[in-house]
């Protein structure tokens, strides 16, 4: 039996998730996380977290949790960061995960050796050889900043580092991106700035939180699982019936269908237009100092620009070479990399559905997968898998070819192959 541990990167859910398996089945490893605790992303006073005050769970508490560790009952449909970093705290405690890790260190870099092992630096000078690299840094720290043409005499953020509506008041405010986060910062916007835009490119579709009263994954889970030839009309207009036309509102007509593009999560956007507390504007054309000019010719005085334009998908101290941003074509279902047998990539995706759940399940084969390496015992389902083409997660649904969607998976097709392959590695 190989003893040599493995490092973990990361004590967020996936970092956390991954120690928690690797744990139950008794391998070696330890673990890293830049900041001072555990949570990631989810705990707002981390350095470079990209949470803000408002910010609440997409998904429902229900359908949200890791499979043995629910979201507490006293927990709201959709819990706030504040409460996601409570969740997190207790998984850690729940299962004894802090010891496993050493908190203030950074992993600078990491590189493969010839052996299969590799060999980390740290943020305090020291290098490390392990067996193996698991990953569980994230997809939500490096911002995405897109050129626009001319200068701005205001403030320009992007939305990592918006943190509380006070930072609107007083303002007129842009707020560049329509995603799940640029639509909460807008509705924030919408309540505090003096004036509040909007800038989208192309038009979304807005999925209500809760349809006929229940969460919307928990109606849609319920549901019958239809082909989407048959679920994409049907799921458009209940849209419709509940939205009504949201080009009244002036936000442009999706060019796409339903589910071919992340939907955003966010109804209230909708209230503050027709209110009129916020206004739709088209892609930017160009900074002309205070001034904002859009592509159909309008031209509006700025203060503040929040760039809600995403995230940089990647491990940037994986050495060159290794793993493409914005690319997932070396990862065997997102997780495992085709060339280097022990190189891990945990929570690496983004889907239609709550992401703990499949995080949990893509913790458990690793640690399966790293417990029969070591061992020196063979698996040959998996392996004849991995070295195969993984299925198509699609469901039949043709994504947008944008940045956005590289990473994108649909969870009940997903969540059924890793099942599969679970079983076989639980059963030998």
């Amino acid at each position: 039996m190989d003893s040599r541990p493995y490092c973990v990167v990361g004590a967020g859910p996936a970092g956390l998730a991954s120690a928690r398996w690797l744990k139950a089945l008794d391998a070696p490893f330890e673990g890293f996380e830049r900041n001072q605790g555990v949570g990631g992303i989810w705990n707002i006073a981390f350095a470079g977290s990209p949470m803000y005050e408002s910010a609440h769970f997409i998904s429902s508490k229900t359908l949200s949790g890791f499979r043995d560790f629910p979201m507490p009952d006293s927990y709201p449909d959709y819990p706030s960061h504040r409460q996601i970093l409570q969740y997190l705290e207790g998984y850690a405690t729940r299962f004894d995960l802090r010891r496993h890790f050493t908190f203030g260190v950074s992993v600078e870099s990491a590189r493969p050796e010839g052996d299969g092992a590799w060999i980390v630096r740290m943020s305090d000078g020291t290098e490390r050889a392990y067996r193996g690299l698991i990953t569980a840094v994230g997809c939500e720290w490096r911002p995405f900043m897109p050129p626009i043409a001319g200068s701005f005499d205001g403030e320009v953020l992007h939305s990592r580092d918006y943190k509380h509506p006070r930072q609107f008041e007083g303002r007129r405010v842009l707020i560049v991106g329509a995603g799940n986060s640029g639509c909460d910062i807008a509705t924030d916007a919408s309540r505090s700035a003096a004036k509040a835009l909007l800038s989208l490119r192309r038009g979304y579709y807005f999925v209500p939180k809760h349809i006929f009263g229940r969460p919307a994954d928990v109606f849609s889970e319920s549901s019958p699982h239809l082909p989407y030839v048959l679920e994409r009309p049907i799921l458009q207009g209940l849209l419709r019936l509940l939205n009504g036309d949201i080009t009244r509102l002036g936000l442009p007509r999706p060019d796409h269908s339903i589910l071919e593009s992340h939907p955003v999560m966010n109804t209230q956007i909708l209230h503050a237009l027709g209110h009129g507390d916020i206004e739709v504007r088209p892609d930017v054309r160009e900074f002309r100092g205070r001034d904002v000019a859009f592509v159909d010719g309008r031209v509006d005085a700025v203060d503040l620009v929040v760039l809600a334009t995403g995230y940089v998908r990647g491990v940037p101290f994986l050495a060159p070479g290794v793993l493409a941003d914005d690319d997932v074509s070396d990862l065997f279902l997102n997780v495992f990399h085709k060339r280097l047998e022990n190189l891990f990539v945990l929570g690496h995706f983004t889907a239609d559905g709550g992401a703990y759940p499949l995080i949990d399940r893509q913790a458990e084969l690793v640690a399966r997968v790293v417990d029969a390496h070591r061992r020196g015992t063979p698996v040959p389902s998996f392996d004849a898998a991995r070295r195969g083409k993984a299925p198509d997660f699609s469901g039949g649904v043709r994504y947008q070819n944008v940045r956005r969607m590289s990473n994108y998976i649909k969870t009940r097709p997903y969540r059924r192959y890793l099942d599969t392959l679970l079983a076989s590695l639980r059963n030998g």
